[in-house]
């Protein structure tokens, strides 16, 4: 399922540059998602507010792959570039849910969601449902860049934001 760790950077990497084609917006996060089969192809890709403003990059991507019958999940790779969520306010199903209802059982991340919206556990629920969740928190800094309309310069990386 995974082709190491230059692969995760590499395609991780793309998910957090197609994050910033998220309409910015003072009520969500701009975050990019690509889901990537067990030879290293994009399967799909989504960023929040991508066909609809509601929707989560991991919900587009989804999206994308619905009705795919001959698709096998279970050996694909989300790359994301914040943690799914596990609380939504503007849709029915947590990201969280949608990647575990679709077998998903490996993602990888650059940063857990701030306390801002929401108090999210997506890597625990993840990880409680069966998923190898890797973290590539060096390249948070760039989620915080991207994220700079909702979160503001991150003067304090251990202000309240912050987990």
């Amino acid at each position: 399922m995974s082709g190491g760790p230059d692969q995760d950077r590499r395609w991780l990497r793309a998910a957090i540059e197609l994050s910033r084609l998220s309409p910015p917006s003072p009520t969500h996060y701009a975050v990019g998602a690509i889901v990537v089969d067990e030879y290293g192809e994009a399967l799909a890709s989504g960023y929040t507010g991508e066909t609809d403003p509601h929707h989560h990059a991991e919900e587009a991507a989804l999206t994308k792959l619905a009705g795919r019958d001959d698709l096998d999940l279970s050996r694909a790779t989300v790359y994301t570039s914040m943690e799914p969520c596990t609380v939504r306010r503007s849709r029915p199903v947590p990201c969280t849910s949608l990647l575990l209802a679709a077998g998903i059982t490996r993602v990888v991340l650059a940063l857990r969601e701030p306390l801002l919206f929401a108090d999210c556990d997506g890597v625990q629920t993840l990880r409680t449902g069966g998923v190898d969740v890797v973290e590539i928190g060096d390249l948070g800094h760039l989620v915080v860049e991207i994220n700079a309309h909702v979160l503001g310069p991150p003067d304090d990386p251990w202000d309240s934001r912050w987990k």
